[in-house]
């Protein structure tokens, strides 16, 4: 019996050690206790003392927790109180990399704390004002969570601080003054939240800082406050709303400046930089997507160490290639869309550590030189007016580049060694300078005996075939071809026939009030010196026939055309007008000729035809998301290439339909991610990188079309203003299923006109589409009797149901997670009232931090 009695205690003994090794209201026991609640126990050996555990440092006398570290130990849900709140003489803590969605009561009572991590996880809700009791905390890192609200006041008693990180979280409404108490500050990082402003005295109080970024918030303000930071070396403030000169920022030891997608404006070439600003210290300058205009900054040769120069998209005045030939350190280069003119100057070859160079959207002529830059990855010369061939040496470095870009341009290029893909993506409009006898074959074989004999029969035979190859398009083709011409002349002799044209659809009958055809002009923006008519329009659309009709939108037909010199554009009718005169019109469509942004189809020119706006974009290859995601079949695309058709046929050829993927593009998650996060880009660049912002007003699937390399774009911006004639227009307030409910519920207090927020709006029915699969209206909603898209899936979400609406083509193709975290997204752009809805800016920063992993 007493034998029996001893097993029984012994085997308690090995079932509960863990329990019995630690005694209560110890360090000891309270880590257990925290570990073995989180479901860690796997890692450590809980019989052997606390101070040896994975993670655990203890002091001198292994009584007492002085560091935890459980970074990335899979702990999830809230953190339960008397565990590590109780570790009084913690000094360190990090809980980074984990998914904790609450902290415990008691965390605020670790007044010993001086280094506390939380990053990356998924904490919610306000950052509480205890805060304050981290007195000596020196370092501290929130960011990627969901903090919401204010920054607490409280944090002016962190005087001890030299680093906080409250990056990528939810952050609203002004920085608070008591920021200011950080006097100690030495890096502060507050990007990617909802920042409005900060207070007075910002710049003047670090006297210590050395990192600031506030990149990615709405923050209004201008150079003089971050005047006087003594000590700066990285600054960067990119996509917010400051304005004014960027004079005031280039004082101290800076070596990385990034001002991007702001306002900021003035004559830069014109500005007398501060003498205390020693530019061989800068190593990283980005002034891109402002408002600068003059020309580009004189000092520049003075920055010796210069490893990155983006001035991209401003407003500078037409001048000649700047002189770079002294940057020799520099790693990346863009000067896109900084009206260059002249030639590319041969000295870029000297740049011997250049990876990325990015010309493009200028107006450099002549041939391209010999450029040999071995390190040369990224090249972009696109929407130039070159000419000539592309030098050999060039041509024999490009493949093994990850990517370049020839494309609109008169360029002439023997290719054989490129695959026709590439030719149509990187070569666009360039001409074949190959001679007629080349064969790709005969650069890679061997010669063989009797080379010449047989070089010799192949020419004669090729010039024999060659003749009768051109009799029989002499006249075996001259039918065809007749038809054609008569069609031609049909047109010519129109010209000169005193208008009105009328022309027909399905829905609409427009008329254009032009006496002769080829007296009203067409303006083309990126090749001015092209004299298009009237007349040209009618030849590239066969007289605006059916036949070439893409679509009828709200605004008008569109139709697809070929100008002169092969330019591809699809032609877009604003049949109703607007009270606009035609001097306002043109004003307002030059502007938006020169809103340029990878995400956004690019208008290339104009024609006013009578009373009728026409206006002409760059032909998207791949047609709309309307068509792709609610039309066509799944795992199809089409290069449009005759839209008059009702059928559709899978072809095994390049220049047709063809299948993208076993399953289609469509039917990826990461690929729907893509269309959202480009078309968020877009949207934000509209309503943040523009002065003054841009409202789409009508952001609806159609307007998204996607280009020859499967890019979204967005169409149409800008438009509703010159179609409508004012903010009541029921044209400017969206097509239905993507009107936001302030427009549709006159009683409510909200803006009646449209905003930036009634986009945003519009998105998130987007975002819906993409990942339901269904029509905003008009559509199948199982189990539930909402009438619409939203809601339907706003009705599942406040459920908790929401995966029930994940489309079932794109399941299994990523993370349920991700979309579920998308579909959250999308819940906050349609929220009811418009100030609960994110900026364009925060969405990109959110998509951002979902992006799709492959499984």
């Amino acid at each position: 019996m007493g034998i029996g009695i001893l097993g029984y205690f012994l085997l308690l003994t090995v079932f509960f050690r863990p329990s019995l090794c630690q005694q209560p209201n110890t360090d000891g026991f309270f880590v257990s206790d925290f570990l073995q609640k989180m479901g860690v126990t796997k890692v450590h050996n809980f019989s052997a003392h606390f101070c040896s555990w994975q993670g655990v440092g203890c002091d001198s006398k292994d009584e007492n927790v002085v560091n935890l570290t459980a970074k990335s130990f899979g702990l999830s849900g809230v953190i339960p109180d008397n565990t590590i709140g109780k570790l009084t003489k913690l000094k360190y803590l990090d809980l980074s990399n984990n998914k904790l969605t609450g902290l415990p009561s008691d965390i605020w009572s670790l007044g010993s704390l001086k280094y506390l991590n939380l990053s990356h996880n998924h904490i919610s809700g306000d950052l509480s004002s205890n805060i304050g009791n981290f007195g000596g905390l020196e370092i501290m890192d929130f960011s990627v969570n969901n903090f919401s609200g204010k920054i607490p006041d409280a944090i002016s008693s962190l005087s001890s601080l030299h680093s906080l990180n409250l990056s990528k979280n939810l952050f609203d409404s002004e920085i608070p003054s008591g920021i200011l108490g950080c006097h100690s500050l030495e890096s502060l990082d507050l990007s990617e939240n909802r920042l409005t402003g900060f207070p007075n005295d910002f710049g003047s109080t670090f006297h210590k800082l050395k990192f600031l970024n506030l990149a990615e918030n709405e923050i209004l303000g201008k150079d003089s406050d971050f005047s006087r930071m003594g000590s700066i070396t990285h600054i960067n403030i990119s996509g917010n709303l400051f304005k004014g000169s960027v004079v005031g920022l280039f004082e101290g030891p800076l070596e990385v400046i990034d001002l991007s997608r702001n306002q900021f404006d003035g004559h830069i070439s014109q500005v007398n930089f501060s003498s205390s600003f020693n530019w061989s210290h800068l190593v990283y300058l980005d002034l891109s997507e402002n408002h600068l205009s003059g020309g580009i900054i004189r000092e520049l040769k003075n920055a010796r160490n210069l490893l990155y120069l983006n001035l991209a998209d401003n407003r500078f005045s037409h001048q000649e290639f700047p002189q770079t030939d002294m940057l020799s350190s520099l790693e990346y280069l863009n000067l896109s869309g900084t009206s260059l003119i002249g030639q590319i100057p041969q000295e870029l070859s000297s740049l011997s550590r250049l990876k990325i160079l990015d010309i493009s959207k200028n107006h450099l002529s002549k041939r391209i030189p010999p450029l040999s830059n071995r390190n040369l990855l990224v090249l972009d010369v696109s929407y130039n007016n070159l000419t000539g061939d592309i030098p050999l040496p060039l041509v024999e470095i490009l493949p093994r580049m990850e990517r370049f870009n020839f494309s609109y341009n008169n360029l002439t290029l023997c290719a054989t060694e490129f695959s026709p893909k590439t030719l149509l993506s990187a070569f666009i409009g360039s001409s074949n300078g190959c001679p007629i006898a080349a064969n790709p074959a005969l650069f890679h074989k061997k010669a063989p005996k009797h080379r010449g004999l047989k070089l010799a029969l192949a020419l004669t035979f090729s010039m024999v075939f060659l003749l009768l190859g051109l009799l029989f398009l002499a006249f075996g083709c001259r039918r065809k071809t007749t038809i054609w011409a008569v069609k031609q002349n049909s047109y010519k002799e129109e010209q000169t026939i005193s208008g009105p044209f009328s022309f027909q659809t399905d829905s609409t009958t427009w008329v254009a009030d032009v006496k002769q055809a080829n007296s009203v002009p067409v303006v083309i923006f990126e090749k001015p010196l092209l004299n298009f008519t009237f007349a040209d329009l009618l030849s590239a659309t066969s007289n605006f026939d059916r036949g070439t009709l893409l679509a009828e939108g709200r605004f008008g037909p569109v139709y697809r055309g070929f100008l002169p010199g092969g330019i591809h554009v699809a032609v877009k009718v604003l049949v109703h007008g607007s009270t606009m005169t035609d001097h306002e019109a043109a004003r307002e469509l030059e502007y938006l000729g020169r809103i340029k942004h990878p995400n956004l189809v690019p208008l290339t020119g104009y024609c006013l035809a009578g009373e009728q706006r026409i206006a002409i974009y760059d032909y998207m290859e791949n047609g709309n998301l309307q068509n792709l995601l609610h039309d066509l079949p799944l795992g199809i695309r089409t290069t449009t290439e005759d839209w008059s058709t009702d059928t559709w046929e899978e072809e095994d050829d390049n220049n047709s339909i063809q299948n993208v993927g076993s399953e289609g593009l469509l039917t990826t998650w990461r690929f729907r991610h893509k269309i959202a996060l480009g078309t968020a880009r877009a949207l934000a660049f509209l309503h943040h990188g523009c002065s003054p912002p841009i409202i789409h007003r009508d952001v609806k699937a159609s307007s998204v079309y996607l280009d020859m390399n499967l890019e979204p774009r967005l169409s149409d911006f800008g438009l509703a203003k010159i179609f409508g004639t004012g903010p009541e227009d029921e044209i400017t307030r969206g097509s239905p299923g993507y009107i936001p409910p302030e427009f549709l519920h006159p009683e409510s207090s909200s803006p009646k006109y449209p905003t930036p927020k009634s986009d945003v709006y519009g998105f998130g029915v987007i975002l819906f589409e993409l990942i339901t699969g269904k029509k905003p209206v008009e559509d199948d909603y199982p189990q539930h009797n909402d009438a619409n898209l939203v809601g339907w899936v706003r009705g599942l979400v406040r459920n908790n149901e929401g995966s029930r609406v994940i489309d079932p083509k794109i399941r299994g193709t990523a993370s349920q997670t991700q979309i579920l975290d998308a579909l959250k997204i999308g819940y906050l752009c349609t929220a009811e009232v418009p100030a609960k809805r994110p900026s364009m800016h925060q969405v990109v920063g959110l998509l951002k931090d979902i992006e799709p992993t492959q499984q």
